[in-house]
């Protein structure tokens, strides 16, 4: 295996910086803020988001643009830009080893490795019951993410975070970290030990409520975001539920309640198909909801 790594002390001043959606945006900004020179931003294509054929960045494209640093959507140009070092936080693409022998990178991971390797590292941890999670500074290498890591920081996972609040946290917490490490220098990186698991990118079906779980399980589906079931036919968005004591088979409507393999999920807030968000009670009350009816059959 080529060796790809970033010298044990290296404190690099000229940096390209790679990555795509809204969470790597505070480390961007954080990377400026404290004076590195960001020589490039390699981030994905302008793409079409919602109706119409209008175009827009990426959040990172935004951002870059913003403080007047240079955009590309070409790796190769990083190795042309003379940068010292690469920071990628989700890019989204595989950095080919030819560009490794010539720029080494690090990479912000949103999990505490070698725990969830993979695209969805927040959303497998909250589905799995994971009471911690975290954040690494670590080497970019060949494999999915099998570096070496320079740096971590665990924070709680609690019944109460969603994907949304944890990517928040983990983004400001691993800016801060990344920049420490930047500035002091990067340390000896440490191989990773422990069991290997895997975050796959979650699928539609993964986000389909199966009210024949425990409402602990349907209830981390709503926190991962994209919950949704079926109600008359039609698609129904779950954006907000919590558990409640009691019981009703499963998909059963008891007032805003749902009926689960153990126990009730109550229903807070939806999105009934080609509708706004509401409060369950205004969803329940204007299709008029009869005890009894079932979702999800």
């Amino acid at each position: 295996m080529t060796d790809t790594r970033a010298p044990a002390g290296l404190r690099p001043r000229r940096l390209a910086y790679l990555g795509t959606p809204g969470i790597a945006v505070p480390p961007l900004r954080a990377l400026h803020g404290a004076g590195f020179e960001i020589v490039c931003v390699v981030t994905g294509p302008d793409r079409r988001r919602g109706r119409g054929g209008a175009t827009s960045p990426t959040p990172v494209k935004a951002a870059a643009l913003e403080l007047g640093l240079a955009v590309t959507h070409d790796l190769d140009d990083v190795v042309a830009a003379g940068a010292e070092l690469g920071v990628v936080v989700a890019y989204g693409s595989i950095i080919p080893v030819s560009i490794l022998e010539r720029v080494p990178m690090v990479n912000l991971h949103f999990s505490l490795l070698p725990r969830w390797r993979g695209a969805a590292p927040v959303e497998r941890a909250i589905l799995a019951g994971d009471t911690e999670t975290g954040v690494c500074v670590m080497e970019v290498a060949e494999g999915l993410d099998t570096g070496a890591v320079h740096a971590r920081a665990t924070i709680p996972l609690t019944d109460d975070d969603t994907t949304e609040s944890v990517w928040s946290t983990l983004s400001d917490i691993g800016a801060d970290l990344l920049v420490a490490q930047l500035r002091d220098g990067l340390g000896e990186p440490v191989e990773q030990v422990g069991e290997i698991t895997y975050a796959k990118k979650l699928s539609t079906d993964d986000l389909r409520i199966d009210w024949t779980a425990p409402a602990v399980m349907a209830e981390r589906v709503v926190r991962v975001g994209g919950a949704h079931t079926t109600f008359r036919g039609a698609r129904v968005k779950v954006l907000a539920a919590r558990v409640v004591d009691g019981r009703a088979e499963p998909g059963v409507l008891v007032g805003t309640s749902v009926g689960t393999g153990d126990g009730l999920l109550q229903l807070l807030e939806v999105q009934p198909e080609g509708r706004a968000r509401m409060r369950a009670e205004d969803w329940r009350n204007g299709a008029r909801v009869a005890d009894g009816e079932v979702l999800g059959a």
